[in-house]
């Protein structure tokens, strides 16, 4: 089930927006905003558009980013250096799905993360959930769906800064993580799509990070 490849430590988005649908125009305007390195302006909706292809957007975006982020440092996060899943001492996460795992099992970093990528990947490409064609629905429960989706993505940060951090920083990725890390929870904050709580592992580096705008 490995969808990260041994080979190549950089892979491709595991996910595009068709050229010349609604959201590629609203990816193209994210983009656009980002460039001005504004961030909390970058995760406004704008004027105009519909809050549901615009989380799509943005779910498609940090999907991609944090898939090539973890794809930086797959080969020092591997089972026998990361047996848990974990963000810290006191932060541990199991895998369930509710659909193929139904009770949370206990499994290894680079095991979780592959099994929610693979998750995610298959929202993503659920057409009755994340809808490509123009006039098509988005599900009642969209919204829902989508805070389960960050939920869990905010997961892969947690553990990189706890556990591979000082390989990033070898690196030179960093700045690149970091500025991932705030546009993230900038986004998140915006339409109130995670509990506090569970940005728990990385309080402090978040308060500081948003306190440097």
């Amino acid at each position: 089930m490995n969808i990260f490849g041994k080979k190549s430590q950089t892979f491709k988005p595991k996910k595009n927006i068709q050229e010349g649908s609604k959201q590629y125009h609203l990816k193209q305007y994210a983009e656009a905003t980002l460039g001005s390195g504004n961030l909390r302006l970058a995760v406004s909706l704008p004027a105009g558009e519909d809050v549901n292809e615009w989380l799509a957007v943005n779910t498609v975006d940090f999907f991609n980013q944090i898939n090539m982020l973890y794809g930086t440092i797959t080969e020092f996060c591997t089972p026998s250096e990361c047996p848990v899943m974990s963000a810290g001492p006191k932060y541990e996460y199991h895998w369930a799905d509710g659909t193929t795992v139904k009770k949370a099992i206990k499994v290894s970093a680079p095991e979780y993360v592959d099994y929610l990528m693979t998750w995610v990947q298959t929202q993503l490409d659920d057409e009755n959930i994340f809808p490509s064609k123009i006039g098509v629905m988005f599900p009642k429960n969209f919204q829902s769906i989508v805070k389960t989706i960050f939920k869990r993505l905010f997961r892969v940060y947690a553990h990189i800064y706890h556990s591979h951090f000082q390989k990033i920083v070898n690196l030179g990725e960093e700045a690149h993580l970091n500025t991932s890390l705030k546009h993230f929870i900038y986004f998140i904050q915006e339409f109130n799509l995670v509990d506090k709580k569970e940005l728990g592992p990385l309080n402090e580096l978040i308060d500081s990070l948003l306190k440097n705008p």
